[in-house]
């Protein structure tokens, strides 16, 4: 098989700061406290992802998952280690980001398209298509500022499902828009999943990724905990504690919407 996705020792380096202003900075050094500290949002990570697969990356908050998926998608680089891929990367990093308020929905859709890759006869006939998905034909013309924010989401998520790719990847699609929107977020994710496409999926429901994925990498404190089946991966987080069958999907749904 061939990989489509290679991290190799991969650490991110991020710098916190406990004071903000010049006469807080200078207070607590004469005190003699700390005013910056690193942390390792990503810390010696390495794991292998073969083309086709469907990887679900999860771990509680702070653990460094989106951190990961901004390296792969090359927003970031790692400070030490490496990361390759291989063909074409589109995805939902952050729901709406990079919009500008002042643009239209039309204006933003036909940027953003750009950004990701899209040519312009690709864009011509997939326009249509992408609107439809977002349920939003009555606010194309309506400057995304006014746009709330699960409708800057639909828009975001449309648009890059749209994008023909070899890798897609998502942070946490249970969190854009409502429900009916959610099922038909996952449904579209499955068929990337089923096509043979390369799915990396960041997601805290249990539900979501049982369905979605084949493998499930586990983040603890910005290392790798766990690289194995999916069951296993969420028994290792301890997701089954409280969850029934006929609770799941009302779990998955209050997760979705804490993130």
């Amino acid at each position: 098989m061939v990989d489509s996705i290679r991290v190799e020792h991969a650490t991110k380096t991020f710098t916190k700061r406990y004071q903000r202003t010049l006469k807080q900075i200078t207070v607590a050094k004469l005190r003699g406290n700390q005013t910056i500290a690193e942390f390792n949002a990503v810390d010696d990570v390495s794991f292998t992802v073969e083309q086709g697969e469907s990887i679900g990356l999860m771990g509680l908050n702070g653990s460094g998952k989106s951190t990961l998926l901004k390296m792969i998608n090359g927003v970031m680089r790692p400070d030490t280690g490496s990361i390759l891929t291989r063909g074409r990367i589109a995805g939902l990093i952050a729901t709406g980001a990079g919009f500008h308020p002042q643009l239209t929905g039309r204006d933003n859709l036909e940027l953003n398209a750009a950004i990701l890759g899209m040519t312009e006869k690709e864009l011509a006939r997939k326009f249509d298509a992408i609107v439809d998905f977002a349920g939003l034909e009555d606010k194309l013309d309506t400057q995304v500022g006014h746009y709330s924010s699960g409708q800057s989401a639909r828009l975001g998520f449309s648009i890059a499902i749209h994008v023909d790719s070899d890798i897609f990847l998502a942070d946490e699609v249970l969190a854009v828009g409502d429900r009916p929107f959610k099922k038909k977020c996952l449904a579209r994710m499955g068929e990337i999943r089923d096509s043979g496409r390369t799915l990396f999926y960041v997601s805290h429901s249990a539900g979501s990724v049982r369905r979605m994925c084949s493998r499930v990498l586990v983040l603890e404190e910005g290392r790798l905990a766990y690289d194995g089946p999916v069951d296993a991966g969420i028994r290792f987080l301890e997701y089954d504690d409280d969850v029934t069958p006929e609770n799941e999907e009302e779990m998955d749904e209050e997760l979705g919407a804490d993130i």
